[in-house]
C-alpha cells in the first residue's frame, strides 16, 4: 500500500513539477482545451472566413446559404437603432441578446422621455462597449427616436430593434445576407413567413394583414408585413431620406416604406421570429395608432406626399 501511494504522490509530484514533461504535456494539452472552449463560447468566431470554410467543406455551399452562414467584411459594422420608451424590465436583456449575436455592431440606444427608470437603466448601459445612448427630455414618439439614431449612426447598415424582447437578434443573419451579396438594397423581416413563431391573437393578425394589404395597393410594392420592427438597410438609405421623414410615432414605419420605394430601391422579405407581447406586460401599440396606418397610406401611398 505504501509503495502504491508512493506512485501515486510521485506522478502527482511530477505533474505539479514545471520542469518535468508530464507537467508541460498536460499543461499544453489543458491549455489547448481551455483555448477551444473559449473559441468555441465566442460568438464572433461564427462571422470568420475560417469557420466558414470550415462548414461549407462540412455541408456544402448550398446548405450554408440556405443556413446564412457566411462571413462578414473585416472592417464591418451593424447599426443598431433601438427606441426606447419604459422598458426598465427589458433593455438591459435586449442589449445583451444583441451582444451574443456576435456581430460587431454598435448598439444606439434612444430614450424616449421615459419616466419608469429606463433612463437609468441606459445610463448604466454607457459602459458596455459598443452603446451609444441618447435621451429625448420629453416622448416624441418612435419615428423621432428612429430619426435620432439614422444622425448618430456609424455602421454600414442599419437595422431598428425594439427593446421590449418580441423580436430575436440572432435573425438579423438572414436579413444580413441579401444586403451583403447585393441582392437586395432593404430587408424586411416578416413575422407571416413561416409557421416557426408565437402565434398572435388572430384580431392582429387579422390588423396586421389589413394593413400590410393596404399598403401594399397604395405604395405599389406587395408587402407580408409592413409594420414590422425589422427593417434593415444601408446608412446610406436611411440617410437619404432621413431629412424627409415627418412621422412622429408608429406611422413610420409606412412612411419609411413608401419613401424608400420612391427610391427605387429593391426590397425582400426574409421570415422572422416573433413573441407577441400583451398589453400588460407593456405594449405600447393601440388602436389610434391603426388608424394612424390608414391615414399614412393615404398620405404618403395613394397621394404620394
Amino acid at each position: 500500500a505504501t509503495n502504491g501511494r508512493a506512485i501515486v504522490d510521485s506522478d502527482f509530484a511530477s505533474c505539479c513539477d514545471p520542469y518535468s514533461p508530464a507537467f508541460s504535456d498536460t499543461t499544453l494539452i489543458d491549455e489547448t482545451s481551455r483555448n477551444d472552449d473559449s473559441a468555441a463560447d465566442d460568438p464572433r468566431r461564427l462571422w470568420s472566413s475560417d469557420y466558414v470554410e470550415k462548414m461549407e467543406s462540412l455541408l456544402g455551399k448550398s446548405v450554408c446559404r440556405q443556413l446564412a452562414i457566411f462571413p462578414l467584411p473585416d472592417d464591418f459594422i451593424l447599426s443598431v437603432i433601438v427606441p426606447v420608451y419604459n422598458e426598465n424590465g427589458t433593455v438591459s436583456g435586449v442589449v445583451d441578446r444583441l451582444r451574443q449575436t456576435g456581430i460587431p455592431m454598435e448598439i444606439v440606444m434612444v430614450d424616449d422621455g421615459s419616466t419608469d427608470g429606463t433612463s437609468e437603466a441606459i445610463d448604466d448601459l454607457q459602459t458596455v462597449e459598443g452603446v451609444k445612448v441618447c435621451h429625448h427630455p420629453v416622448n416624441r414618439g418612435k419615428g423621432a427616436a428612429i430619426r435620432t439614431g439614422i444622425g448618430m449612426a456609424t455602421g454600414q447598415i442599419i437595422v431598428i430593434q425594439d427593446a421590449d424582447q418580441e423580436y430575436d437578434p440572432n435573425d438579423f443573419r438572414f436579413l444580413l445576407q441579401p444586403l451583403l451579396t447585393g441582392e437586395a438594397d432593404v430587408v424586411y423581416g416578416t413575422r407571416y413567413g413561416h409557421c416557426d413563431r408565437q402565434l398572435s391573437p388572430w384580431w392582429h393578425q387579422m390588423v396586421n394583414h389589413g394593413i400590410s394589404f393596404l399598403a401594399s395597393i397604395g405604395i405599389g410594392l406587395r408587402l407580408s408585413d409592413v409594420e414590422t420592427c425589422y427593417k434593415m438597410s444601408s446608412r446610406e438609405n436611411f440617410e437619404a431620406i432621413a431629412e424627409q421623414l415627418r412621422e412622429p410615432r408608429f406611422g413610420i414605419e409606412i412612411e419609411l416604406t413608401a419613401r424608400w420605394v420612391r427610391n427605387g430601391l429593391t426590397f425582400t422579405e426574409r421570415p422572422i421570429r416573433y413573441r407577441h407581447r400583451w398589453y400588460d406586460e407593456g405594449k405600447k401599440i393601440g388602436w389610434k395608432d391603426g388608424l394612424s396606418a390608414l391615414r399614412c397610406i393615404a398620405k404618403y401611398g395613394f397621394f404620394r406626399r
